[in-house]
C-alpha cells in the first residue's frame, strides 16, 4: 500500500510516498479500514520535525513510527472476530495512528459510524480537533450556560470546534482570530470577535470564566488578569514553546483561578456525541484545503505556516 513516510526528523521535504506493508487485524477487536481521507494536525508536524518532547515517544535519533496521521475516515474492509459494532462496507471515522496511508487497522472503540450528512473529507476533520475541544470545555472547564468563554485561535482546527461547542453549551463566546477570519468565525456563532492583530484582549478589562488557548500562543500569567475569581485557563499545546510547566503548577495555587493542560483522550462515546451534533447541524467542520496524498510535502508546509483556517485534509482515495 502507499503511505506518506519519513525516516528522519526534519523539514517537510523529509516526507515521501512509499510502498509499505499493509496492516493486518491480528488483534480480534480491530478492523481494517480503506482510508479515504485523513486530516493533518499540529502534532503531525511536531513529530516530523522531531520537537524534543515527541522524541521521547517516537525515538531520540530517528522515528520509530514512520507514518504520521491520527484522524481517519474510510470504509471497513474487514473486521476482527470480536468486533460487534461494525461490518464490512460501513463508513466510519475516528482516531488511528498512521492514517496517512491507504489502510489502517484501529481498534473498534476509537471509531464511530460517519454522520450521513457529511463527506469523508469533513468526517476526517473531526476526531482529534473536535474531541479536544469537547473534552476541554465539558470535562476540564465544565462550561455552564451563561458563562463567558474566550477562545484564542478561534479560526484554527481546535478553535473553530471549541467556538461552536461553547455556543452549544450556552456560553457567551468571544472569538479571537486574525482580520481575514473575523466574518466566518462570527457566522459559526461567536457573540463577539476580536482581531488579535489590532488589539489584545487583556487590555479590554473584560473577565472570562474560561480562556481556552487553542493555539499555544498565550501564557497563563498573561491571561490571569482577564479571568474571573474562579476562572479557568486551558492550553491545548503541551509541545508549544509557549508551554511552561511551572506556570501551570504555580497557576493552581493563585487564588481560586486555575491553569490546566489538556490532552485528548479519543473514545467512541465522544465521537458518537459529536456525530449527533453534526447530523443535527449544530456542529460543522470547516476545511480550508484538501491535498492529495502525493502532495504531502506541500500539505506539511502549509500547516506548519500557522496560517490555516479550520482544518487541512489529505485525500488518500
Amino acid at each position: 500500500m502507499r503511505a506518506a513516510v519519513y525516516s528522519t526528523y526534519g523539514p517537510p521535504e523529509v516526507m515521501g510516498i512509499k510502498d509499505v506493508e499493509q496492516p493486518s487485524i491480528k488483534d480480534q477487536d480491530r478492523v481494517l479500514i480503506s482510508v479515504h481521507s485523513a486530516s493533518i494536525n499540529a502534532l503531525d508536524y511536531l513529530y516530523r520535525k522531531g520537537y524534543f518532547p515527541t522524541r521521547l515517544d517516537n525515538g531520540l535519533t530517528k522515528p520509530k513510527n514512520s507514518i504520521l496521521g491520527i484522524d481517519v475516515a474510510g470504509t471497513i474492509e474487514a473486521v476482527g472476530k470480536n468486533v460487534c459494532k461494525f461490518k464490512v462496507g460501513d463508513h466510519v471515522f475516528g482516531s488511528c495512528f498512521g492514517s496517512h496511508s491507504e489502510y489502517v487497522s484501529p481498534r473498534e472503540n476509537f471509531l464511530c459510524h460517519m454522520p450521513k450528512n457529511i463527506t469523508f473529507e469533513e468526517a476526517a476533520a473531526i476526531p482529534c480537533a473536535a474531541q479536544t475541544a469537547l473534552q476541554a470545555l465539558r470535562d476540564v472547564a465544565q462550561v455552564k450556560q451563561g458563562q463567558k468563554v474566550l477562545i484564542y485561535g478561534a479560526s484554527g482546527g481546535v478553535g473553530h470546534f471549541a467556538l461552536q461547542l461553547a455556543n452549544y453549551f450556552g456560553a457567551e463566546v468571544t472569538a479571537v482570530c486574525s482580520t481575514s477570519n473575523l466574518d466566518w468565525v462570527k457566522e459559526l456563532g461567536a457573540h463577539y470577535v476580536l482581531d488579535y492583530t489590532k488589539e489584545d484582549f487583556t487590555d479590554n478589562r473584560n473577565k472570562y470564566d474560561v480562556i481556552l488557548d487553542a493555539v499555544g500562543k498565550r501564557t497563563f500569567f498573561s491571561c490571569l488578569p482577564s479571568l474571573t475569581e474562579k476562572g479557568v485557563y486551558i492550553t491545548e499545546h503541551l509541545f508549544s514553546p509557549k508551554y511552561h510547566p511551572f506556570q501551570l503548577m504555580i497557576g493552581s495555587f493563585i487564588g481560586r483561578k486555575k491553569a490546566k493542560i489538556h490532552l485528548t483522550k479519543p473514545n467512541d462515546r465522544d465521537l458518537g456525541f459529536l456525530s449527533g451534533l453534526v447530523e443535527e447541524e449544530k456542529l460543522r467542520p470547516v476545511i480550508e484545503k484538501c491535498f492529495p496524498l502525493e502532495h504531502i510535502v506541500e500539505a506539511h508546509r502549509h500547516i506548519e505556516s500557522g496560517r490555516t483556517k479550520g482544518k487541512i485534509v489529505l485525500r488518500v482515495k
